[in-house]
């Protein structure tokens, strides 16, 4: 395991080096997944080098707008060779998923990542713990090494930033952060126009899922905690697709007086997907998602643990009891 941190110059060396390219990032991919993917992707196409870019969900509805989109697939039916693999805001190997098979040996691997848990796999690992999102490393290495910015690149990192930041309002954003977020603009980004496609522009479907999130919500550990739990049926029957749950679990966050905000949503494969989210920062939720395999940042984390929908509600929510009585 690589235990410091590779340079960017060793990264950009890396990159000019190599001809063909892939851009992978992880399974169930939110705005800093595809907004970084999307932007070293299209800067380094304009650089001349091959790229491609695969997710296993391809490109979801709610992203389409982001430039360069149409670039975006599932993998290949057979392994394809590559000079150089870049995982991006993917805390474990395994969660990059189903495109991981279509990838032959022999390419050099590079990750790049902002989760404190990442496990540190690849030949040139980067990972910031500090910065707020992904796509902000991204920034920072394509400047400091003087790739192109071309077309589409500030678009698709200030949605990374602007994403993952919860639109700069989350504590890990700094006056880096806004530094950053200003100097896409100079480069061209319609604040108005991105922050309608990103936050004004959900399906009705989505609506219908916020609904049934309300209706179940839970508040346990005496006002402190908000959970919500949604099962098959209900998004079968709301129509629900994968991408639509994303950001759900900010609306049940922002009661009053709760500190953590919990959501559980069942998956196929007697898996639930959990998110945890903390107000406090006395309560690192990534140590909670530990125990159930998972990982992610101190106040946002999530793990897939196996079970029924009710026997990880029950295990997590008494996880999170304990947490929250360390600091009654």
């Amino acid at each position: 395991m690589n235990t410091t941190n590779a340079t960017f110059q060793e990264i950009g060396d890396a990159l000019r080096g190599a001809h063909s390219i892939c851009v992978l990032s992880h399974v169930r991919p939110d705005g800093d997944a595809y907004g970084s993917q999307l932007a070293l992707a299209l800067s380094l196409k304009h650089a001349g080098k091959s790229v491609t870019v695969w997710n296993e969900d391809a490109m979801n509805d709610r992203y389409r707008f982001l430039p360069g989109s149409d670039l975006v697939g599932s993998g290949a039916e057979n392994p394809v060779e590559f000079d150089v693999v870049v995982v991006l805001d993917t805390a474990t190997y395994e969660r990059a998923g189903k495109p991981l098979q279509s990838v032959a040996p022999g390419a050099l691997w590079i990750n790049i990542d902002h989760h404190i848990s990442n496990g540190r796999y690849g030949d040139l690992v980067h990972i910031d713990g500090h910065a707020p999102a992904t796509g902000e490393i991204i920034f920072e290495f394509l400047t400091n090494q003087e790739f192109p910015f071309t077309y589409g690149v500030a678009d698709n990192l200030y949605a990374a930033i602007s994403t993952d930041t919860g639109s700069f309002q989350y504590p890990s954003t700094t006056a880096r952060t806004y530094e950053i977020a200003a100097e896409l603009v100079r480069k061209g980004v319609d604040v108005g126009d991105l922050a309608r496609k990103l936050y004004e522009s959900f399906p009705m479907r989505r609506i219908e899922l916020l609904r049934e999130t309300l209706t179940c919500l839970r508040i346990t550990s005496d006002g402190r905690c908000a959970s919500a739990a949604l099962s098959q049926e209900i998004i079968r029957e709301t129509g629900a697709l994968p991408d639509d749950t994303e950001g759900l679990i900010d609306q049940i966050r922002a009661i009053e007086g709760v500190l953590i905000a919990a959501f559980f949503e069942e998956l196929d494969g007697g898996k639930v997907r959990v998110s945890l989210r903390s107000k406090d920062p006395r309560i690192n939720v990534c140590e909670i998602c530990k125990n159930f395999n998972g990982g992610g940042h101190a106040l946002a984390a999530g793990a897939r643990p196996s079970g029924t929908l009710a026997e990880v509600e029950k295990n997590v929510l008494e996880a999170i009891h304990v947490a929250l009585a360390r600091v009654d």
